[in-house]
């Protein structure tokens, strides 16, 4: 697996990396070392801010903020950070609609399956299935590479396998085991709407989805997305380690406090 310090992004190749990922917030950085894409913002103004300094990163350099859909742990941050810094945010008009991110100055919209470009990166959203007002997901180009970001769904529909063939990097949601979520904590109302076919990928899932998408061209893999009560970093490599071979570089996770460190697809 290829990374590059969290201060060096040499421009010519598509990098990516975490602020944090999990229940309590989400965030991704995107770059091809000119044009810098936050993908969601999960967390406050200032946790932003602080875990952006961590790649030596002021909130002003980032081009645009992509946002997938209206849960508070992808948009917590989105308006303030719009607000305060001037960030452009991109976004469905259903998202929009559903009335959390208040006053943004900079307001593109996002039609699903249409593809745009912020500077030197292609994006392509894509329509997924999850209970909110108008979700995607992301497919981003640049540099002749293809970073997917599969990071809320409930079932791995033919639509998403259809478009995230042929990338060369997959964040995926894996974000509980069955048997965690059946018998832990939440109430059982909760439990069939995350386990639902509008909530999100189990890690057996994910496994599935992976094997349809193919795994030749893949240089990473991330687990992304884990809750906090439903599942645990070992369950989810050990649930895709058996696609690899007994190759686990390509497969890594990424934290809820610790993010993951850029990753330079190459």
């Amino acid at each position: 697996m290829t990374e590059v310090s969290a201060r060096e992004v040499p421009p010519g190749r598509l990098h990516f990396a975490s602020l944090g990922s999990g229940s309590k917030g989400n965030a991704t950085l995107v770059s091809d070392g000119e044009t810098r894409l936050l993908v969601d913002c999960g967390f406050g103004l200032k946790e932003t801010e602080r875990r952006l300094a961590r790649f030596d990163l002021h909130p002003r350099q980032l081009d645009a903020v992509l946002v997938t859909h209206e849960h508070g742990d992808h948009v917590r941050g989105v308006g303030p950070l719009a607000r305060r810094h001037g960030v452009p945010v991109y976004l469905t008009p259903g998202t929009w609609l559903a009335g959390k991110l208040g006053e943004v100055p900079h307001r593109h919209w996002i039609t699903p399956q249409a593809r745009f470009s912020v500077k030197g990166i292609e994006i392509d959203p894509v329509t997924v299935p999850h209970d909110a007002r108008e979700p995607v997901q992301f497919r981003l180009g640049a540099a002749g590479r293809r970073l997917g970001l599969l990071t809320d769904l409930g079932h791995p529909s033919e639509h998403v396998v259809e478009a995230f063939q042929g990338c060369d990097a997959l964040i995926l949601e894996c974000n509980h085991d069955v048997h965690l979520l059946e018998t832990g904590p939440y109430p059982p109302s909760l439990k069939r709407r995350v386990g639902g076919r509008w909530g999100h990928l189990a890690n057996g899932q994910s496994a599935w989805l992976l094997q349809r998408l193919g795994l030749d061209r893949l240089q990473h893999i991330v687990c992304s997305h884990l809750s906090e009560h439903n599942n645990r970093p070992e369950l989810a490599l050990a649930a895709l380690s058996p696609l690899l071979d007994g190759d686990d570089s390509r497969l890594t996770v990424a934290a809820q406090d610790q993010g993951l460190d850029w990753q330079a697809i190459t």
